[in-house]
């Protein structure tokens, strides 16, 4: 019911968004009816029947995309101070996304079966003739747990997503000072940081103050109740000021320390050891772009082996799946550490204000826009090489591959500028600063602007030239 309640108050951009999971959903599950009514049409052929049921995956996973990046952009269930109180706390709110994300999907699925049962001729009488006739089973009854397994197919699994990538992450705890650490061989304390190689002998340099206390402590060795009480003033000092405690007679006792030695003479630390700052931002995942390389260059050389054993005139092979896979999601990890390239590009060589402005933006949105740039990137190469695959003399280019193209190809170009907008709302507060202080709102829209040339300008030909890698093994 509270799903229902913000569905109908959202504004309507998000309705539109909305709309747009329901359309690909029910283009989804269009496909995934006609793949059961050639199963049902052509019985002889269960090959042929699972191969076009497996290349519907392609257009599920574009769906299920689009859905998660529809559900993280929904104003109506980010987490806000003040909901836990009253129940609604990110739990409840992301179960409420994704029971919102089912709604849209099922709404989508109705929609596809009625489309379909009106070609079939089962709401009219009067069925669709034409190219799409082997797909429909006419006259042959559809069996009811086929039909709802596969129309619950996207709900179920656009709701999985959204519920997996918006559940609540706790925050790792921070280690409490309080708590006994053990620092190297026989070292124990409290120190928040592990002792490193080396540090036994930088102990002297903490020393150093408590050096001539504990000299003049063992000069005036005539009453030993001063010299107890004045190594008991050494412990509280050397503890006090963090450095390694001195017992009786300049004994060490190690013990690991939280603050750091002292600097030297030009300002510059005793030591090369730095503890970390938790508080500090972190910098972006950049680590994937080799992984996205080498799956990119897997997924290259299986087309490259799928043409190879394909022929002209047939449905394009599991292998040219496959390969198309590896090389979408070689893109897609990739494309974070393109775009953080691409950033670092643009403030190289005496930057000025605009192109340090657009390259500091590119590499703190780098890990939200750089792989819906690399879905898209893969999408359009796809295209290229299913251009090149079904040319004047293969196979004609029927509707139901046009749907799944226009499917695939809608969710990657509206995930894009769903994520676009997303990196747009997050950065209003940095927007409205630069006005404050007087920035001109040309400069901002041309900063836009060098952004966006320069990621055309990268991606562009890397669209290129794996489309053609792609598309040359298959044109043989």
């Amino acid at each position: 019911m509270l799903a229902l309640r913000l569905t109908r108050a959202a504004r309507l951009a998000v309705q539109l968004r909305r709309l747009l999971v329901a359309v690909a959903s029910a283009g989804t599950g269009f496909l995934l009816l006609c793949a059961l009514g050639h199963a049902l049409t052509h019985p002889e052929a269960p090959g042929a029947s699972a191969l076009r049921l497996a290349w519907c995956a392609a257009p599920l996973a574009a769906t299920v995309y689009l859905a998660v990046a529809v559900a993280r952009t929904d104003p109506g269930t980010r987490p806000r101070p003040g909901l836990s109180a009253i129940g609604l706390g990110p739990g409840r709110l992301m179960a409420v996304s994704a029971t919102t994300t089912a709604l849209s999907a099922a709404l989508g699925s109705v929609a596809a079966l009625l489309v379909f049962l009106q070609l079939r001729g089962d709401l009219t009488g009067a069925p669709a003739d034409g190219a799409m006739t082997e797909a429909l089973a006419l006259g042959q009854r559809l069996p009811a747990p086929a039909v709802v397994t596969l129309l619950t197919l996207v709900p179920a699994a656009a709701s999985a997503a959204v519920a997996l990538n918006l559940r609540p992450r706790a925050p790792r705890p921070a280690p409490s000072a309080g708590s006994r650490r053990y620092g190297r061989f026989g070292a124990y304390g409290w120190g928040a940081a592990r002792e490193t190689f080396g540090t036994y002998g930088r102990y002297g340099a903490r020393l150093a103050p408590a050096s001539s206390a504990s000299a003049s402590a063992s000069a005036s060795a005539s009453a030993s109740a001063s010299a107890s009480a004045s190594a008991s003033a050494q412990l509280a000092d050397g503890r006090a000021a963090g450095a390694a405690p001195v017992g009786g007679g300049g004994t060490l006792l190690t013990q690991a320390s939280d603050t750091p030695p002292p600097a030297t003479a030009d300002g510059t630390p005793a030591t090369p050891d730095a503890v970390p700052d938790p508080t500090a931002t972190p910098r972006p995942h950049t680590t994937t772009l080799p992984w996205g390389i080498a799956v990119l260059t897997a997924g290259l050389a299986v087309e490259t082996y799928a043409g190879d054993t394909a022929t002209p005139s047939t449905t394009p092979s599991a292998a040219v799946l496959a390969g198309w896979a590896l090389t979408a999601l070689g893109l897609a990890l990739a494309g974070p550490g393109l775009t953080h390239l691409c950033g670092r590009l643009l403030q190289a060589v005496r930057p000025g204000a605009l192109r340090l402005l657009a390259g500091r933006v590119l590499m703190e949105e780098s890990h939200r826009i750089g792989r819906p740039l690399g879905v898209v990137c893969s999408v359009a190469s796809a295209a290229y090489a299913a251009a090149a695959l079904y040319d004047a003399d293969g196979p004609d280019f029927g509707p139901l591959s046009t749907l799944g193209a226009l499917v695939v190809a809608g969710c990657a170009v509206a995930t894009l500028l769903t994520a676009a907008v997303e990196a747009k709302h997050d950065r209003t507060d940095t927007t409205d600063a630069l006005l404050r202080l007087g920035a001109p709102p040309a400069t901002l829209r041309a900063a836009a602007a060098v952004r966006a040339g320069a990621l055309l300008a990268l991606f562009g030909p890397l669209t290129l030239i794996v489309a053609q890698l792609a598309s040359l093994p298959l044109a043989r």
